[in-house]
Formats: structure tokens, sequence, C-alpha cells
């Protein structure tokens, strides 16, 4: 459980990062909690992966700073590399060596000393469940175990704080739990986990959630204080057996739908006012038949729709 009382782990200060003329993180601030599982969720290119290379002290910002443990992002990047773990979007580690070689080879990076490094290579292969793989190719493995030996290279050294760039990608849903079950015991032995996802219901398991997009923050609080905010709007349920049509007629109803998407064959739609009775009646009009059409309390994927929309509107009046 994080301590509200204590020192952020993460301090971000009017953070910006330019690549020439593109502005991929845009004058951001925020603090990250000492152990809390923190999530960071946008759309692609919304700045997410940016944002942690700098806080992991890859990258510099144009302008701005941010403390990570006690040490500026701009000025003591080396220390930071000392108290963090970082595991990319994109898989790190040999494909063409065993998960024990990889393991070896990531402790000499981090100079751990000879019993500390066995050590710290058993509990990972444990961790991971691949002790009985350990001589494995890393190549020949499920994603899924891949994913949760990348993470035990990553907190090898046992860092403070945890960068997790959406770690789940492409992984099972079965492995993905598995995963989630990891970083619940990492929190509550006090690591700060900082992780990005796209993923809606992991990203309801996260002590707090921010919301970045087009490289700018929109909102940041609980789940649940987010859902019972909400966005722009009401929420609604559509159940049709003609959900095709019904969903895309809707979606180009921009004056009235703020927001659609689809929850299996259901339609959530984020509705400005009085657009209910037009939605009924338009498809009524149309011949598609209403089996259920009622409004609910919003999910978070809804609320992040409901936003992303909002930002967008706010961009086309200006």
């Amino acid at each position: 459980m994080y301590d509200v009382s204590a020192r952020p782990a993460v301090k971000v200060d009017r953070l910006t990062k330019k690549f020439g003329d593109f502005v991929a993180v845009d004058d951001i601030s925020f603090e990250v909690r000492r152990g809390e599982v923190f999530g960071f969720l946008g759309p692609n290119g919304a700045g997410k992966s940016t944002t942690i290379r700098m806080l992991c002290g890859i990258i510099k910002p144009t302008s701005g700073d941010g403390l990570v443990g006690d040490f500026s992002i701009r000025h003591q990047n080396d220390r930071i590399k000392l108290i963090t773990g970082y595991m990319s979007q994109k898989f790190s580690l040999y494909r063409d060596l065993t998960p024990f070689e990889n393991l070896e080879f990531y402790s000499g990076i981090y100079g751990l000393p000879g019993d500390r490094r066995r050590n710290r290579i058993e509990w990972a292969l444990e961790m991971a469940d691949l002790a009985g793989r350990k001589d494995d190719l890393t190549g020949d493995l499920p994603v899924g175990f891949q994913q949760r030996l990348a993470l035990g290279a990553a907190i090898l050294h046992q860092p403070s704080i945890l960068f997790l760039d959406e770690p789940t990608a492409g992984v099972d849903p079965l492995s993905r739990r598995k995963f989630w079950e990891l970083i619940y015991q990492l929190s509550q032995s006090e690591v700060t986990v900082f992780v990005t996802t796209h993923y809606m219901d992991e990203a309801e398991h996260c002590d707090r959630v921010a919301f970045i997009d087009k490289g700018k923050l929109i909102r940041l609080d609980s789940p649940s204080a987010l859902k019972k905010k909400g966005g722009s709007g009401k929420i609604y349920e559509l159940v049709s057996r003609n959900w095709r049509d019904a969903f895309d007629l809707l979606r180009r109803q921009k004056n009235i739908v703020g927001g659609i998407s689809l929850f299996g064959t259901n339609i959530h739609l984020n509705l400005r006012e009085g657009g209910a009775e037009n939605v009924a009646q338009m498809l009524a009009q149309r011949g598609i038949d209403i089996t259920t059409f009622r409004e609910i309390a919003p999910s978070l994927e809804d609320v992040f729709v409901s936003l992303l929309r909002s930002e967008d509107l706010t961009e086309d009046a200006g």
C-alpha cells in the first residue's frame, strides 16, 4: 500500500520533449506516490513511451525536469538507473540465449556480486516459472514466459521504482493475470510500479490512472473517482440483433454521439443532452430493432473514450 504522506517516488514538473517540430510530451506535471501502482494510459503516439524513457534517464527532456527517487532526470540519470527497473514495450532480452544466460548477462550489467547474483537469478527463474526450462532457448518460450523473464531481468537488482511499458501486449488473458499478480506482489513489498497499458481491465487495478493524449495530461485520479466523475455526456448501453448496422449508423452521428465503443456485441454510447431520444427515433426509422437501451454507470473505457472525444472537440473549436 502506498504512503500518501511520504515524498513522491516520481515528481514531474512541466516536462516537455520535442523531436524537431513535433511535440511528443507537452508541459506535463504529476506525482507518483511511493508504493503505488500508477497507470499511464493513452492512444498510440500519445507520449507514454517517451515519458517513461525520460524518467528512466534514457533520453533527456527538451524542457522541464523531474525527480525519480531523489535524482534529477536532467542531471543525475546515471543515479536513476541504479534505483529503477525498466521493461520496454519491445522484448529486449536475447532470444538466442537461454533464460539462465540472459539473467547471468543482466546481473553482470547491474554489478551483482557472486552470492547475491546466484540468489537473484534463482529467484527470478522461480518467479517466472522457468526453473525447469532455464536451459531452453528464450526464443522458443511462449510469449507469457518471455514477458515474465523480462520482468525478472528488470528487477534482478531489486529497484525501488519499476517502469513497465505495455508489458502484457500480445499476451493471452491467463498470462496477463499471472503477470499482474506479480505486479501486486511487488507493490506490496513497497516497490513503486509505473505501468502503461492498453487494457482497461488492467487499468482498473491501478491505484491511480493518468490519461495522456497528444502529449498532454488530460485527467489523473483513481479509477473509481474517474468513473464517478465520468467524461462529458451520459453513457447508454444499446443491445440490438442488428448491432453491426446500429454501430455503423451511430458512429457517424457526431452531432449527438460523443463517443462509441463495442463491448462484445453491446454498444456503449456517450450521448449529449437530448441525444437518447434522437438515437431511438433514428434507429426506428431505419428499421433497426432495439432489445435494450438504457443509461448505465460508465466504465473506465467509457470515460477514456469520452475524454479523448472531448479533447478532439476542443481542438476543432480552437
